[in-house]
């Protein structure tokens, strides 16, 4: 029989890797001949870097750039010379937890350390460019980043405006004469798993700007400079940013991303597949078994395993999740077309007794699931 096994981590246990080494270990108890591919994933969290270092055989660049509040710090980032391809998580250099709770004001953070780690893989040679967005301490619309690549913001008096978030409402006109040489050039996919537009109630700074220090009257600011940033963008680039799906991911890079890198905005388990090449090697597969610490309704949202599921349908190859919990409905399971499902915690215990014994429960869960493949096979070999 051939299997892949295509988790995520079982976060505060086993990363995707020590799962697909379970899960093997347990098959190969009771088919000890079959082909078995690992397929770890990720779906643009914490961890991701990890998985896409398997799939790029990329190495970690490491760069001085400025932190959200204009500080050198060092960030990395992966490259791959051979695929000429990096890989870049912003909260590297523009992340939230870059900062003290006391420092948080999105109002004054910029995402102009991610446009230097951008501007550093452009130089290495970079022909793509994947850019994780999750995390983010800004609510600049991208301007940072795209100032770090060369372009000028300008005020009322032809003035280049300091890059973040309080100077969105400034910028009355966009100078990109001096935009990186190399930036056309260079396809840019994004990770995106948020729907949120650029401005309004559902937008960047109302949903997120709390989180990021700004108070009442200062997300209102924020998001009427994310309506001025908008419309400075249409009269410039004939692009209604508004309009675009994720636009207002990450304090509105998602938006300045596919404005001033053209960049396409995807969900991260589809970009993680994508450098995987998981649709050309599940083809023939008999079972696709997934995974996450905690199934739950949340699942259906663009997460791991419903890019997994989203990929079997192409060959009609029935998924198996064994998990760290389950609390989906017998309605949200066929939502999800999952053939079986399973807890892989045995009885009454504790979070961190559950946690350690991770890796061993998940052996025998996958080993009573191949039992259960036996039988059904022999039941339905029966004369």
């Amino acid at each position: 029989m051939k299997f892949v096994i295509a988790p995520d981590k079982f976060k505060g246990s086993l990363t995707g890797f020590e799962y697909c080494n379970a899960v093997s270990e347990g098959l190969r108890m009771v088919f000890p001949d079959a082909n078995i591919i690992m397929k770890p994933l990720a779906d643009g969290g914490d961890g991701t870097i990890e998985v896409v270092k398997h799939y790029l055989k990329g190495e970690k660049i490491s760069v001085t750039v400025n932190d959200p509040l204009f500080r050198p710090i060092n960030a990395s980032y992966l490259y791959s010379k051979k695929n000429q391809v990096a890989y870049i998580e912003m909260a590297e250099a523009s992340g939230l937890a870059l900062l003290t709770h006391a420092e948080r004001s999105c109002m004054n953070t910029s995402t102009f350390g991610t446009g230097e780690l951008i501007s550093n893989a452009l130089k290495l040679g970079a022909q793509e460019i994947i850019l994780g967005i999750g995390g983010s301490a800004t609510n600049d619309g991208g301007m940072g980043m795209a100032s770090a690549l060369g372009y000028n913001f300008l005020d009322k008096n032809h003035q280049a405006l300091k890059p973040i978030g309080c100077h969105l409402i400034d910028v009355e006109s966009i100078d990109d004469s001096q935009i990186h040489v190399r930036l056309k050039d260079v396809k840019f996919k994004v990770a995106c798993d948020v729907s949120n537009p650029f401005y309004g109630k559902e937008g960047a700074a109302f949903v997120y700007g709390e989180q990021k220090g700004a108070t009442t009257n200062e997300i209102q600011l924020l998001d009427d400079g994310l309506l001025n940033f908008a419309k400075i963008i249409n009269t410039k680039y004939s692009i209604d940013i508004q309009q675009i799906r994720g636009a207002g991911a990450a304090g509105g890079i998602g938006g300045g991303a596919f404005a001033f890198l053209n960049g396409k905005l995807t969900s991260g388990i589809a970009l993680i597949k994508d450098l995987s090449n998981f649709d050309s090697e599940i083809e023939g597969a008999d079972w696709i078994i997934t995974g996450e610490g905690r199934l739950d309704n949340q699942t259906l949202l663009g997460k791991t395993i419903s890019g997994v599921i989203e990929s079997a349908k192409l060959y009609h190859i029935p998924v198996a999740a064994l998990c760290g919990s389950v609390n989906i409905s017998v309605t949200e399971q066929e939502k999800l077309h999952l053939t079986y499902i399973t807890s892989i915690t045995t009885g009454p215990c504790s979070l961190e007794d559950a946690l350690s014994a991770s890796y061993s429960n998940l052996v025998g869960s996958a080993v009573n699931f191949a039992r259960i493949l036996v039988a059904a096979k022999s039941q339905f070999e029966s004369p």
